[in-house]
């Protein structure tokens, strides 16, 4: 036995984030979302498995899918800027408001009840998913991104929403840049550098927020040092980052190759089953 499960069930968990980690990075690449949308469902299902009580699990789950991303968003940036497909412009609009949405998503991660992180993941997996599965091309709140106060505002939102959830900000990025009229393969460039700038501080501050976790919760071995690092899992981290670099540049190679309308139903039925996920645990006080 090792931090409470059988060599079987380590072997099977060890697996299955070695294959997750091969999925995230492929999906980094082709939504541009840092792979933490898939990620989150599965190290939920890895640290219940592993025992990890419901009232720290999911922030457990964010906190490492931020800490994965990392990497991969690297990773997927450096292949979308090599095709010119990144606009720097949003990029030296966003970093400022962003990292600072970023500081206050990680102060509320310490004081929030588990529930609040699957809520925001629900309601804006949804919302995303019915705009780019149904969308039309009136769909739009203008022809262009704003400029000003509104745009700070827009960076502050996909800051704090991306720590709350562990996506790395590609989910409302790619969002409100399409409902700007900016084709989907700009919006996926651009996000993927988002990513970056949100899952670096992001990660060092869910270990910040999760540091007395490993206090409160000393039998639990998935929290403890050398397992975890506050709402870090190092385990989880270290099985899901190999993959997902060698995948994150073939993700970017089919974004490349699919349609505009191909690549937005694709992101917006996975966005639906990845909340639907989250839905049934609400429903049935899981």
């Amino acid at each position: 036995m090792i931090a409470g499960l059988d060599i079987k069930e380590i072997v099977e968990l060890a697996l299955l984030l070695i294959a997750t980690g091969a999925l995230s990075g492929f999906l980094a690449g082709v939504f541009g979302i840092g792979g933490g949308a898939i990620l989150v469902p599965v190290f939920y299902e890895c640290f219940r498995i592993a025992g990890v009580p419901l009232e720290v699990r999911m922030p457990l789950c964010v906190g490492t899918s931020l800490a994965v991303i990392i990497p991969t968003s690297i990773r997927s940036f450096q292949a979308h800027y090599k095709r010119g497909a990144v606009d720097m412009t949003i990029l030296r609009a966003w970093w400022l408001p962003i990292m600072i949405g970023v500081v206050a998503g990680s102060v509320i991660a310490r004081y929030a009840p588990e529930r609040l992180f699957k809520i925001v993941f629900v309601a804006v997996a949804y919302s995303a998913a019915a705009r780019l599965i149904f969308a039309r091309e009136g769909w739009r709140f203008g022809e262009d991104l704003p400029k000003g106060p509104l745009m700070r505002a827009y960076g502050f939102c996909v800051g704090i929403l991306s720590t709350l959830m562990g996506i790395g900000g590609g989910l409302f990025s790619n969002l409100l840049m399409t409902f700007y009229g900016r084709p989907i393969h700009q919006a996926v460039a651009t996000s993927s550098a988002l990513a970056v700038l949100i899952s670096i501080p992001g990660a060092l501050g869910y270990i910040y927020a999760g540091w007395p976790a490993a206090a409160n919760y000393p039998a639990i071995a998935a929290l403890q040092v050398p397992f975890a690092l506050g709402y870090v899992s190092l385990i989880g981290a270290v099985l899901v980052m190999p993959m997902s670099l060698v995948t994150a540049p073939l993700g970017v190679k089919a974004a490349h190759a699919m349609s505009k309308r191909t690549l937005e139903v694709a992101f917006g039925v996975y966005l639906f089953i990845v909340g639907s996920r989250f839905v049934l645990s609400l429903v049935g006080g899981m």
